[in-house]
């Protein structure tokens, strides 16, 4: 094997990496932030609130930087304090993002324009920003877009939220072709995944039991089954993938059909 290749050492030892997952307080983001923190990277939260308990792995604590990533001078003091710290920025993951169910035919014009904001704006200023310090320093970096299966199919109550992730994915093909080679641009698209939000869209404990009985893996995702690919996708075991979305979603949903049709 050549002397560069990173089959020779540990390539998921994030040890001397930094990364900067966004809105890491809770939910799926809190999960990969931990995740990287057990690899050795040193990881910066952030949110518009500082969470009682920071995110912990490898036994150390994650490092909380309060922004709104709607804004983008809260952005560049982000990564500003990100680099002050730890001297550079390997990884960012663009993770902050959500909606709550909305009627599609009477939600304001106000709420769409948040929601777009939140999922679709706020990841391309976060994506630049990182840019700027990725593409100069030796290394590059890698930005991981956490994408849903809500854009991949139709997402009745929901429909801001849902159009935002499919132009997600597209901005992730766009920002993979701009950015190589320096910068590496991957979308990780999370099917149904069980947080502290999961009551809100599919109801309690038996509701979440049966929703996940419908996905051929047997279960909705655990946060962890996200976080892992994020890892991956980081690592140079991905030195070849860029542009491109990695689907995670257990296998998908079964077709109406087969349950209407008769045998």
């Amino acid at each position: 094997m050549a002397e560069h290749d990173p089959r020779r050492s540990d390539p998921l030892n994030f040890g001397g990496k930094a990364v900067i997952v966004t809105g890491g307080a809770r939910g799926i983001g809190r999960v990969i932030a931990e995740t990287f923190l057990t690899a050795g990277a040193d990881v910066v939260i952030c949110g518009r609130n500082e969470p009682e308990q920071l995110p912990a792995g490898g036994g150390r604590d994650g490092v909380f930087v309060a922004a709104d990533v709607r804004d983008p001078d809260q952005v560049d003091a982000l990564v500003a304090a990100t680099i002050d710290r730890f001297g550079r920025l390997d990884v960012l993951v663009n993770n902050a993002g959500g909606s709550p169910p909305a009627d599609t035919a009477t939600a304001s014009p106000k709420f769409t324009t948040a929601i777009i904001a939140l999922n679709l704006v706020a990841p391309l200023t976060c994506a630049q920003r990182a840019y700027a310090v990725m593409k100069d320093q030796p290394g590059g970096g890698v930005i991981i877009n956490i994408g849903s299966v809500s854009g991949t199919r139709p997402n009745p109550g929901s429909a801001a939220y849902g159009a935002a992730k499919a132009g997600l994915v597209n901005l992730t093909q766009t920002l993979g072709l701009e950015f190589a080679p320096q910068v590496r641009v991957v979308c990780v698209t999370a099917g149904m995944v069980v947080t502290e939000e999961a009551h809100l869209f599919y109801g309690d404990e038996a509701g979440i039991a049966a929703v996940g009985a419908t996905v051929p893996i047997g279960r909705m995702a655990d946060p962890s089954d996200i976080a892992d690919v994020c890892l991956f996708a980081a690592s140079p075991l991905a030195r070849y993938i860029t542009g491109e979305q990695i689907i995670v979603h257990g296998g998908g949903e079964k077709p109406a059909y087969r349950d209407a049709a008769t045998s």
